[in-house]
């Protein structure tokens, strides 16, 4: 087994440059003929698609919330074990998390992952300060090495050797980059975080852009140098294969285009894994459904390509047709926007695909921000087995929309004990074999939703063959 090098780039706040950092060193590593794989710790979708452009391999999310420790360790050790480099960019700050004692933070997935830190600090007016900053990261848990920083949003090359001076003089941290003030660097965001790369025309040619920078002011050799580390065990290939099975795969119609691309890609190869054939549509582009035996709509920004998802009304009957012949469906926040009756956003109003009865109404603020707890009710289709989550299914969700007219026999699969949801109480809108949630699973264990959905579906179109078999009709 080869040596490897790997590490957590995090920062001292949000909002320092680490993604636009991360996604420059994995295409600048890549560029090098590198194996990189790139991890995202917490919820996030916007930052994975870069991410992943970036290090031309799926970036795989890390979350203590939504994940045990042990699925952590084997996710990061089965994906990282293959490559060269493992870069695994924190979110918010080194330190900061949901708890007092830091269990959930980027240092203790540093910890539990045996990680040397990058430290990316945003020096914007600063000299002599940056000083106790770093003398102050390293003194509050000395079970973390930091085994160095980049300086970002430097003004200029003075201030870079201001810098340097001090921190040299101070501390022993290297100094393995600084990166000056540049509009090259940004990345055009909208409500949710930054422009998805699924959706930007020219994000090859940024990815580039910002490599060519990041290479040209980091020292990428020093850096390689002090984050090499022993091999990783090698991990089961049972997991990281998908499963064979005896019946024809399920064909799993997936919404795949610019207004949706929030997927994690360990779900869907849980849904192989599970039996599923991903059959990828455009809700936008495509005139109708393929043919399929189920489908999942994940999310994405259908508001902002509300004009497009309203003209292919084709497309927009198809899904209301399948859904109301009993079609088994499953949609995440995006997907159940999609579904509802209109999106109304800025004082436009867009017909949608009618399934729910529901109108979508966007916000300037979040509605639904953040971690939460569901308990599933009787009315959930395809429900986790019995006492799995004592304290509530863990997910996620980040919504600017609510959900407005909702019909008075509206079922819910869900009674929300921590978080928003459709209403503030609930959320799973169930209607026939539909599951729309504002929610965001993710699959993990041997009860993990992909397998629930898919085992769900698979019996419905059994059941359905053989009632409209010919040996099912009476003589």
């Amino acid at each position: 087994m080869r040596s490897m090098h790997r590490f957590l780039v995090s920062a001292a706040h949000k909002s320092s440059g680490k993604t636009t950092l991360s996604l420059g060193l994995a295409a600048a590593l890549r560029q090098r003929g590198l194996a990189v794989q790139t991890f995202k710790k917490g919820p996030d979708y916007i930052d994975p698609i870069w991410l992943g452009a970036a290090s031309g391999r799926p970036c795989r999310n890390l979350d203590f919330y939504l994940q045990p420790q042990a699925a952590i360790i084997d996710s990061f050790t089965r994906h990282a074990g293959a490559a060269d480099v493992a870069l695994v960019e924190g979110n918010k700050g080194l330190y900061d998390g949901l708890d007092l004692t830091g269990g959930n933070s980027n240092a203790a997935l540093a910890a539990l992952l045996d990680l040397p830190v990058v430290l990316a600090l945003d020096a914007r007016g600063m000299t002599r300060g940056i000083a106790p900053l770093i003398l102050g990261y390293q003194a509050f848990d000395r079970g973390i090495r930091i085994a160095g920083v980049i300086l970002n949003r430097l003004g200029g090359t003075r201030h870079e050797a201001k810098l340097r001076a001090v921190i040299e003089h101070y501390t022993d941290v290297p100094v393995l980059g600084a990166i000056l003030e540049n509009p090259a660097l940004s990345i055009a965001e909208r409500h949710l975080g930054l422009m998805p790369a699924n959706e930007t025309a020219t994000a090859e040619a940024r990815i580039a852009a910002i490599a060519a920078i990041i290479a040209a002011q980091v020292d990428i050799d020093r850096l390689l140098r002090l984050t090499l580390a022993d091999p990783l065990p090698p991990a089961p290939a049972s997991i990281s294969t998908p499963a064979a099975t005896a019946t024809p795969p399920l064909r799993l119609g997936i919404a795949r285009d610019a207004a949706f691309g929030f997927y994690y890609a360990d779900d869907l190869e849980a849904l192989e894994r599970a039996g599923a054939e991903l059959v990828p549509f455009s809700p936008i582009a495509d005139p109708a459904l393929p043919a399929v035996d189920a489908l999942f709509l994940g999310g994405g920004f259908p508001e902002c390509f509300m004009h497009e998802l309203e003209v292919n009304q084709r497309m927009r009957d198809s899904v209301r047709r399948a859904i109301a012949a009993g079609l088994p469906a499953y949609a995440e926040c995006g997907g159940l926007m999609y579904l509802a009756r209109s999106i109304v956003w800025r004082g436009e109003k867009r017909a949608m695909a009618g399934v729910i009865e529901a109108d979508v109404l966007m916000h300037e603020k979040p509605v639904g921000r953040g971690y939460v707890r569901l308990a599933p009710t009787a009315a959930h289709p395809w429900p986790p087995a019995a006492g799995l989550y004592p304290d509530g299914i863990p997910a996620h969700e980040f919504h600017y929309s609510s959900l407005e007219n909702i019909g008075p026999a509206t079922r819910f699969a869900y009674e929300v004990r921590r978080g928003h949801g459709a209403d503030g109480a609930h959320d799973g809108i169930v209607w026939r074999n539909l599951l729309a949630s504002y929610a965001h699973l993710r699959n993990g264990g041997d009860d993990g939703w992909a397998a629930r959905f898919v085992n769900f579906a698979r019996a419905h179109s059994v059941a359905t063959s053989a009632a409209t078999s010919p040996q099912a009709k009476p003589v």
